[in-house]
């Protein structure tokens, strides 16, 4: 903000107020009790008991002088905090702190809503531009119109600060004063991440991101945008956003959503119960079963797993969408997890006449996991090659070891994928139209995957051809390479997950 030389700061207004307020105070005090001197002396109080009198006059000095200081702090304090936010949403140089609208004194005094109130207003109320000779200028009927859309526009400059946001944009200030972008991103794909690759390799650059939440799902006023990313090296406005809000077309499937996880949950109950009278039955049958007996209890134990793997897919998504997708992690290995699904996948094989070729060393070094969540991606996507690849055909599944990370792979020599299929594979809900029409499936399975890969601190990758096979690629961080992080937040996953910082705001205003 520049500042003429004859244009004041509201800084400057403090020092002026308490120059004033003191002196005016120091003025009273002084006022009054030179009248209390005056009255004393024509009683004839300082002849008969001069002592007695000096003391009383004293005594209402600090007496008084206590008091006015009080009521100075009760009426300046408040003035001096609203100062500092108006200073701070101004944009004027300052080193001042802003005041913190959590502060726990404010919020017994119901001070705190006036400070929000004023931040709240400071961050949707557009700034306006003096006009010249009674014309409207250029930015006032810029920002008028951009005021009218439905579309949000952001605008950040070179260090990546919000300069400009329209009313339809979801942007807060934060507790500093700062404008925040209001919006949560999902896994390593953020604006952030993507920004920072920008400033390291590119020049011009665009980037869209579906289906991006303003808030969470139990949160009022919960609005969903189509964000559209442009970003210019070395521009005024290095980076300008487009937010398209989608929330009524996207609202529908997040109810939807809802009902699928909890129709998910209330089945997973009998599903357990029929797998388990499945394998009781087939423990007592034993020898009495007939070869073609045998074949339909495995056929119908494939299923029962098959749909127990999806429901816990479907309620994975749900959490994994409510930021919830937590994990306590565990040292263990890249075949010990394998192990909790081996048998499941060689009958799913067999079943569908698929050839499976294990190769995971048992001396690779061990990781940090989940064995339940990781061996449910390595679960998906070995269900994957079999739905995808040819009848008799191979999959290999291997693992090595790459740095800090132990990557396993899963390759089918199937059908494979084309490039814009592979673009958008991880995403919710996606199925190509090829896939819907030859294989039954939900489209979530990557998805989850995906996250929960990514809440382990690793990625998922995929190389594919087009009529010649797939393989995806798994990357989870070796135990050694995490473990002082992990034993740092009680073996959870806390700690190797990148968080969103700076100015994406993740949750409501001021939540702390």
């Amino acid at each position: 903000m520049a500042v003429t030389p004859q244009q004041r700061l509201a800084k400057d207004f403090w020092p002026y107020f308490r120059q004033i307020a003191l002196t005016i105070i120091v003025s009273i005090l002084v006022v009054a009790l030179g009248i209390s001197t005056v009255v004393m002396y024509a009683l004839g109080l300082f002849g008969t008991e001069p002592v007695a009198v000096i003391l009383l006059l004293a005594t209402q000095a600090v007496l008084s002088g206590t008091v006015a200081f009080i009521i100075y702090r009760v009426v300046a304090d408040p003035l001096k905090e609203i100062l500092a936010a108006v200073i701070q949403v101004s944009g004027e140089p300052t080193t001042t702190t802003p005041p913190n609208p959590n502060d726990p004194r404010f919020a017994k005094t119901g001070f705190k809503d006036v400070l929000e109130t004023l931040y709240k207003l400071a961050s949707t109320e557009p700034k306006k531009q003096p006009a010249a000779d009674g014309q409207i200028a250029q930015d006032d009927f810029i920002q008028s119109a951009l005021n009218t859309t439905v579309c949000g526009f952001v605008l950040m400059d070179k260090t990546h600060q919000i300069i400009f946001a329209n009313k339809a944009a979801p942007v807060d200030i934060d507790r500093n004063g700062q404008k925040r972008l209001n919006l949560i991103f999902n896994g390593t794909d953020t604006l952030e991440s993507w920004l920072a690759a920008c400033e390291q390799s590119s020049v011009h650059a665009e980037h869209v991101w579906t289906r991006i939440p303003d808030k969470l799902p139990e949160e009022e006023g919960r609005r969903f945008f189509d964000v559209i990313a442009s970003y210019e090296k070395g521009a005024k406005s290095e980076v300008v956003l487009s937010l398209v809000d989608r929330t009524a077309y996207y609202e529908s499937g997040e109810e939807e959503l809802d009902f699928i996880a909890f129709a998910a949950h209330e089945l997973r109950g009998p599903i357990t119960v029929i797998r388990g009278y499945l394998d009781v039955l087939q423990s007592e049958l034993g020898d009495k079963l007939q070869a073609d007996q045998v074949e339909l209890f495995r056929r119908s134990a494939v299923s029962a797993n098959r749909l127990s793997g999806n429901i816990n897919n479907i309620l994975n998504t749900s959490r994994y969408d409510r930021r919830h997708l937590k994990m306590h992690l565990v040292e263990t290995s890249a075949s010990a997890v394998y192990d909790v699904i081996r048998d499941d996948m060689a009958m799913r094989a067999s079943a569908q006449n698929r050839l499976l070729n294990v190769t995971i060393p048992q001396d690779l070094p061990t990781i940090a996991a989940d064995p339940a969540s990781l061996s449910e991606v390595f679960g998906n996507l070995i269900d994957n090659a079999i739905k995808y690849s040819n009848e008799g055909g191979a999959i290999n599944v291997s693992a090595i070891v790459k740095g800090d990370f132990v990557e396993v792979t899963v390759e089918d020599h199937g059908i494979g994928m084309p490039g814009n299929v592979v673009s958008n594979l991880f995403k919710k809900f996606y199925r190509s139209h090829r896939s819907r029409e030859t294989v039954a499936g939900t489209g979530i399975g990557l998805y989850i995957s995906k996250a929960i890969v990514e809440s382990h601190g690793g990625t998922i990758s995929v190389r594919s051809e087009d009529g010649k096979g797939s393989a995806f690629i798994v990357s989870i961080p070796t135990y050694a390479s995490v473990a002082d992080k992990i034993k740092e937040s009680d073996n959870s996953n806390v700690g190797i997950i990148e968080q969103g910082s700076g100015w994406i705001k993740n949750h409501s205003m001021y939540r702390g």
